[in-house]
């Protein structure tokens, strides 16, 4: 049983995954690579230096980082090196077999209030944030953040670094043809997307359009 967590990170979902690590039990320090931030949070909670981990012996870890990009250097950066596990909270609600799925993966991180129906696969080092909801035959990559009460429907394909805002929803694909969101784009808040979307860009509005 996991008794202490490292979160990389002091802020935002930091924050959040030391709330999910405090309802389970689990003692929690942050880490920083800024020296300033040590002292930041006026001394209530423990953070250290990166440098330091290593002495942390008895800690698995968790990346509390909500961008893609920084959160895929920091997994890179200590692969192998050090113990990442998974953070779910335990307002979170599972299809058949669907936790013992995630379980299986690393860095994932669940917050309060997220449903996940069933067959669906779960990248590394993805964030599903409070109350979003993921459908059936679905399939999430690794580093995709997936924002408060986004819904993704049946039968959709996210790709890897993909950020999904706020309240947006990713309409159904079909069995023999996935609804695809390309690798590193961003869906803004509230879009509702219809049609597949490319690589690295950037989607908004009703219907989502590319914008970028």
């Amino acid at each position: 049983m996991i008794k202490r967590i490292g979160i990389f990170g002091t802020s935002g979902m930091a924050l959040e995954a030391r709330d999910i690590a405090e309802t389970l039990g689990i003692t929690t320090f942050f880490v920083t690579q800024d020296s300033k931030e040590i002292n930041s949070n006026n001394n209530t909670i423990e953070t250290v230096n990166e440098s330091d981990i290593y002495k942390f012996k008895d800690a698995s870890f968790v990346i509390g980082i909500g961008d893609n990009i920084v959160r895929r250097k920091i997994a890179m950066r200590y692969s192998g090196k050090v113990n990442f596990t998974n953070l779910i909270h335990p307002t979170a609600s599972f299809g058949y077999d669907q936790r013992n799925k995630i379980e299986k993966k690393q860095g994932v991180i669940v917050c309060a209030g997220v449903r996940f129906t069933h067959n669906i696969l779960i990248g590394d080092f993805t964030i599903f944030n409070v109350n979003s909801t993921i459908s059936h035959d679905s399939v999430i990559s690794d580093f995709v953040t997936i924002s408060p009460q986004a819904c993704i429907l049946g039968n959709v394909e996210v790709g890897t670094g993909v950020l999904i805002g706020a309240h947006a929803t990713i309409n159904q694909g079909k069995n023999e043809c996935k609804r695809k969101i390309g690798s590193n784009t961003i869906i803004g808040s509230g879009a509702v997307v219809l049609d597949d979307c490319d690589s690295d860009s950037v989607y908004a509005g009703v219907p989502a359009k590319k914008i970028k």
